[in-house]
This record gives structure tokens, C-alpha cells and sequence, in this order.
């Protein structure tokens, strides 16, 4: 899903445990995303990983970003996981 939407929260990042990264460590933390057009408009809780996690959103800044669903099963039990894929600022 790629469009605009208004950042609502950011958690601080922190370092987690990755296969995939040099030194063993990425960054991640969670941002919250509202889809434009009012207060009831859907919301998401994103994940960022990598650089992305260091940047700093703040509350009612305008975003377009990609964010990418993913459902997996773990024990029997489904989850629905959403990546940001890339956010840009709408600021010049």
C-alpha cells in the first residue's frame, strides 16, 4: 500500500537481534500511521527497521510511505505484520 498519511506516534528505536545485519544488531522501533481524511480513519502500527528506525517522525507530520502486509503462523496462532518499506517526507 503506497499513500499519505499522517504520523500519529513513534516509539524510541532500539537494537534488536538480526541474522541479516553486520554485527548481528539492527535497529527497529514502531510508528503509528493515519490514513488522511479524519479521526476515525483507519490506523496502522508499522514497524521500521535498518536507518529508517534512527529517523524521527513527529506527531501530525505528513508522510508518504509503502508499507508492506505480511500474515504468518506461528504455533497455530496467525499474525499480520506491517513493514515500512520506505517513508519520505512530504516537507521541500
Amino acid at each position: 500500500m503506497k499513500t499519505f498519511f499522517k504520523v500519529i506516534h513513534q516509539s524510541e528505536p532500539q537494537q534488536v537481534p538480526s541474522q541479516k545485519a553486520e554485527g548481528g544488531l539492527m535497529n527497529k522501533c514502531t510508528i503509528v500511521l493515519q490514513e488522511f481524511g479524519g479521526k476515525y480513519e483507519n490506523m496502522y502500527v508499522c514497524t521500521l527497521f535498518g536507518n529508517g528506525a534512527l529517523c524521527k517522525w513527529y506527531p501530525n507530520d505528513m508522510v508518504y510511505a509503502n508499507l508492506r502486509f505480511q500474515a504468518r503462523d506461528y504455533n497455530g496462532q496467525w499474525y499480520q505484520d506491517i513493514t515500512v518499506a520506505e517513508i519520505v517526507s512530504t516537507k521541500k
